[in-house]
């Protein structure tokens, strides 16, 4: 069940509901939207019908859902969310092009990447500076060293950051650098870290997990929306299939699926998906074409010498290609190009 509260609702007038409901045995948890709050209610439905939550002051609207993730359902939101991100926005009316290094390995490297993501329409910039790999010998990023380098690289381009945390523990350092926390496919179901992500008040970008169904992706995104921050962006990254041709099975019909169950915002990362350079622009093609509100890109200014998936990066060439993809297919959507950043950023 979910309560929608009104817009001119007074704090007492959310504990109040809050108390009711606890009084009943019931657990409520509260997501402040941008001009409304809603409270999600866990517990014996048959019981919260009999405590008249619609006639309480400050209350808009109750709603019974019937899917078990409920704050990101479209059965109580059915107009699709936009997410912004130190001004940029990821949703339905825009086509938003995230790009930048894999990992930060130097500050030239970042730097330079970054002004190629720019050059290229990019109006958010990716990179890792903690880097969850496969095997324990590979590049496991610089951590804070990394992330400062993000910062600087902010400072000079204006572009907001996306960034990997991988611990719950890390979140709140993460969180003073980052404009944005992403949680990796290998993440996806570290339900600590999910609930630490969304109590940090920052946008999220949530990967959907390799082995995981939409359901369940779905069901990761509740968890955030739990601790009260519904600025979450799905992204579809690829799964695993016995396909060895590409580094993952990119899962395009995940984009409209998880638009209609959901009112989130969903991007695809084509690099991660299909594992190849050459995969990357006809990937980006299918995600716009299939209704997709952004894709994240590798970018990268020597990929041979890269120290993280080198052979999916971007060099300038290919972002040329891409950028004029995304600019044509964007147009064919009826959709608009977030609006460059040409300022520093404070």
């Amino acid at each position: 069940m979910v309560i929608v509260m009104a817009s001119d609702a007074e704090q007492s007038d959310v504990d109040a509901v809050i108390d009711r409901v606890e009084s009943a045995g019931g657990q409520a948890f509260v997501s402040r939207g941008v001009s409304r709050m809603i409270i999600g209610l866990v517990g014996d439905v048959d019981a919260f019908a009999t405590l008249n939550l619609s006639g309480m002051r400050g209350v808009c609207n109750v709603t019974r859902i019937s899917t078990n993730y409920k704050l990101v359902s479209r059965e109580h939101h059915p107009d699709r969310s936009v997410v912004h991100v130190r001004g940029v926005p990821i949703g339905p009316d825009t086509v938003t092009l995230i790009a930048g290094p894999c990992a930060v390995e130097t500050p030239e490297q970042t730097l330079e990447s970054a002004r190629m993501a720019q050059a290229a329409g990019a109006t958010l910039l990716r990179g890792g500076a903690f880097k969850p790999r496969t095997s324990p010998y590979a590049f496991q990023g610089l951590g804070e060293l990394g992330l400062k380098i993000l910062a600087d690289v902010r400072e000079e381009t204006g572009l907001p950051i996306v960034t990997e945390v991988v611990g719950a523990h890390e979140v709140d350092m993460v969180a003073e650098y980052a404009d944005m926390l992403q949680v990796g496919t290998r993440n996806m179901q570290n339900f600590t870290l999910l609930q630490a992500v969304g109590a940090a008040g920052k946008p999220v970008m949530l990967k959907r997990g390799m082995n995981a169904t939409i359901e369940e992706w779905l069901m990761a995104a509740e968890y955030i929306a739990q601790r009260g921050n519904l600025h979450i962006v799905l992204c579809e990254r690829g799964i695993r299939t016995f396909e060895t041709a590409t580094r993952n099975t990119l899962d395009i019909s995940a984009v409209p699926v998880a638009q209609r169950l959901s009112h989130l915002p969903v991007i695809v990362d084509p690099s991660h998906s299909g594992g190849r350079r050459d995969l990357v622009l006809p990937l980006s093609r299918a995600a716009i074409v299939a209704g997709a509100d952004g894709v994240i890109v590798d970018v990268h200014p020597q990929p041979d010498l890269a120290l993280c998936d080198g052979p999916q990066a971007l060099v300038a060439e290919d972002l040329a290609d891409l950028s004029r993809t995304v600019a044509e297919l964007t147009v064919y959507m009826g959709r608009n190009a977030p609006t460059r950043r040409l300022r520093r950023a404070s």
